[in-house]
This record gives C-alpha cells, sequence and structure tokens, in this order.
C-alpha cells in the first residue's frame, strides 16, 4: 500500500504541476484534491517523497495568493503566500543546486506578500508582515529597507512592485516545475499510463465520445467528468496489472477522501477514528512547537512523526497538552 501510495501522490503532483503551468483552473482543482487527500493520508513523509509533498503544498498556496480570505494555517495573520514562503523554505533545504532560481523566486515570494497586501490596502497589516518576513541578517537587510520605504508609501504601482510583479513570480515557478518534471519524468504510473493510452487510445477515444442526450450548458462539465473517471480507469488498470488485489483499496479510500474535499479545499471526512496519543507523539508535537512555535500546524506536521494525525488534531493536542 505504501509503494502504491507513492506512485499515485508522485502521479497527482505531475498532474498539479502540469495544470499549473498551463494555468487549468478546474483540472488543477481537481488535482489539488487529490493531492491533499493523499497527503492527509500519509502517517509520514518518506525522506524521498519531500520534495513532491513540499512542491504541491506550495503550487496549492501560490494559486491561492492572492486571496487573503483563504488561509492555510491557524494563525489568522498568515496569509497564503507567506504560508507558501515556509514551503518554499523547505524545498531548498532538499536541494542545492539551482541556488540563483532559489533567490530570484525566494525574493519575488516576500515582494509579493507585501503587494498583495498593498494592492488590497491593507498598508497596517503590511507594515507588520514585513515585520515576520525578514531577518536581521544582513542579506535580507536591502530589499527589507526597500520594501519599507514602499509601505510608507502606500502606493501598491510603485516600479519595485511593478518589475516584480505577481505574473514573473508564475513565470519564475514555471521555470522551476519544468525542471522538477524533467528529474521525475520516470514516474511510474506515468509510463505505464502512456503504454495504457498507447493499446486502448481508440477504445477510450470511443467510449468518451459515445451519444449523450445532453444540452450545450451540461457539455463541458460532463466532458471533464469523462476524462476524470477514465484517468480512474487507467489509474485501476495499472494497479491491477501490477499489485495484489488488496493493495488496491488504499486508491478507492484515496478517492473516497477526495471526494469529502469541499470546494474551499478543506475536508469535510469525520469518519476518522479517535485514537489515544502516544508519549512519542506527544514529544514529537511539543519538539516542533519549539523548532516553528505554536499555530505552524502545517509544518510541524509535515516535519513530524506522527501517526496518520492531520494539522487540526494537532493544535486540539496542543491545547489538551497546554491545559
Amino acid at each position: 500500500e505504501a509503494v502504491a501510495a507513492e506512485w499515485m501522490l508522485e502521479f497527482a503532483c505531475s498532474c498539479l504541476c502540469r495544470h499549473f503551468a498551463e494555468q487549468s483552473g478546474a483540472e488543477f482543482r481537481r488535482w489539488r484534491d487529490v493531492a491533499e487527500a493523499l497527503i492527509n493520508g500519509l502517517s509520514q513523509i518518506p525522506p524521498h517523497q519531500k520534495k513532491t509533498v513540499y512542491l504541491c503544498q506550495l503550487l496549492i498556496r501560490i494559486a491561492q495568493g492572492k486571496s487573503l480570505g483563504v488561509k492555510f494555517e491557524n494563525d489568522e495573520r498568515i496569509s497564503p503566500l507567506e504560508s507558501a514562503l515556509s514551503f518554499w523554505t523547505l524545498l531548498e533545504r532538499e536541494e542545492m543546486k539551482l541556488e540563483k532560481l532559489h533567490e530570484d523566486i525566494r525574493r519575488l515570494i516576500q515582494i509579493q506578500i507585501v503587494a498583495v497586501h498593498m494592492e488590497n490596502r491593507y498598508f497596517k497589516e503590511a507594515a507588520e508582515v514585513l515585520e515576520r518576513l525578514f531577518t536581521d541578517s544582513e542579506s535580507d537587510k536591502p530589499l527589507r529597507v526597500k520594501l519599507a520605504t514602499v509601505v510608507k508609501t502606500r502606493d501598491p504601482y510603485v516600479p519595485l512592485l511593478q518589475s516584480f510583479s505577481y505574473s514573473l513570480l508564475i513565470s519564475k515557478i514555471k521555470s522551476y516545475i519544468e525542471l522538477f518534471m524533467k528529474e521525475n519524468e520516470a514516474n511510474f504510473l506515468i509510463q505505464e499510463a502512456t503504454k495504457q493510452v498507447a493499446s486502448k487510445g481508440l477504445g477510450a477515444t470511443a467510449w468518451q465520445n459515445r451519444p449523450v442526450e445532453i444540452n450545450e450548458n451540461d457539455k463541458s462539465d460532463l466532458e471533464r467528468k469523462q476524462r476524470f473517471v477514465l484517468s480512474i480507469i487507467l489509474l485501476r488498470d495499472v494497479l491491477g496489472q501490477k499489485l495484489a488485489t488488496s493493495t488496491f483499496p488504499i486508491f478507492l479510500i484515496c478517492l473516497n477522501n477526495m471526494q469529502n474535499v469541499g470546494k474551499n479545499g478543506v475536508s469535510l471526512a469525520s469518519s476518522r477514528k479517535r485514537q489515544r496519543w502516544t508519549h512519542q507523539e506527544d514529544l514529537e508535537l511539543k519538539s516542533g512547537v519549539r523548532e516553528f512555535g505554536v499555530g505552524n500546524w502545517t509544518k510541524i506536521l509535515v516535519h513530524g512523526n506522527f501517526n496518520n494525525r492531520t494539522s487540526v488534531m494537532l493544535k486540539d493536542r496542543w491545547r489538551t497538552l497546554s491545559r
């Protein structure tokens, strides 16, 4: 099951990258839900899949970067882009090359965190976020000073913000995605799916194009659903060929979790069985709070060794321990 889950997560991340690069909103959101369901189903992240998980989380947050009302962290002050920056930091730690691209993306995220607040006329919050973003290190000082000056002007259209725009950030992220995809083109499910499409392409096309009585308003939605069902059938065929039957339920569980994800991306599933917190999990939680601070439950979850927990569970357990 663990091996099958790894294949599916890599496949979901690949689809997420492709639809982010193509700016396919509906398809991106669909694979976002799949990726989140798979990530939430992990009891812990295998070391070799950390980059995959971090990249999924990064893209999900960048896609919502201009929506200050969307929250990924329990700390209400943390915007989607500020949350994205934490995952970009984790990605940087996983690889030592691409230093120039890393630096460009980091700078663009930092600038756009401030810019998005200013575009929404949240000047006080822009000043506050500036304090959280930068350390006292000399390397950060020039940009911090420039952004502090920009915030004082209360003008979201100053040259600095226009030169380091959100569209430029997206372009740089796409460049990173392209390199990531090349490194991971040997993904097992993609290779097997390619073989399946080649061998069954005519049959799939015939199935998809069979006459159906629908009106024009429903046509595009039906086509999207058909493509999604085809992808599920394709994955089922691949897993059925390569794995024992007993391993396939993990895929069905993943799909069920995905179907229980609401439009706002928050899981609605509430059937998870309650399980006692172990002493080791409590130690992991305390260690994570010391390292990342109270409220950063997603980062604590990613770095800790927890037994099938969610960030909400971490928050509730911390509240209990704090009493």
